[in-house]
């Protein structure tokens, strides 16, 4: 796990379990980018559960410039991986 500390962009009006979500998500794009990547079927569940809380694109564009300011990290890059690539052990590296 990195050193590094990233501050995540979230919403005052979502639930314990949907700011863990989105935090989870984050997390796996951090993990994309440093270390050993991380797993293509653990960054689609937590993607998947990110989507749950945030559905819409425009939202998630602006989540995902927010964090990028926040880290340098791009989330975009890490998603359109995800769905390029279709082995479940494969790992996914930003």
């Amino acid at each position: 796990m990195s050193e590094k500390e990233y501050s995540y962009p979230l919403d005052l009006d979502w639930s314990t379990d949907e700011i863990v979500d989105v935090t989870e998500f984050f997390v796996a794009v951090e993990q994309a980018f440093e270390g050993d990547g991380v797993r293509r079927g653990e960054l689609a569940a937590r993607y998947q559960a990110f989507k749950r809380v945030v559905p819409g694109k425009s939202e998630e564009k602006t989540l995902f410039k927010e964090f990028k300011s926040r880290s340098g990290l791009e989330s975009y890059d890490v998603v359109k991986q995800l769905k390029e690539v279709e082995d479940d052990q494969a790992i996914i590296r930003g």
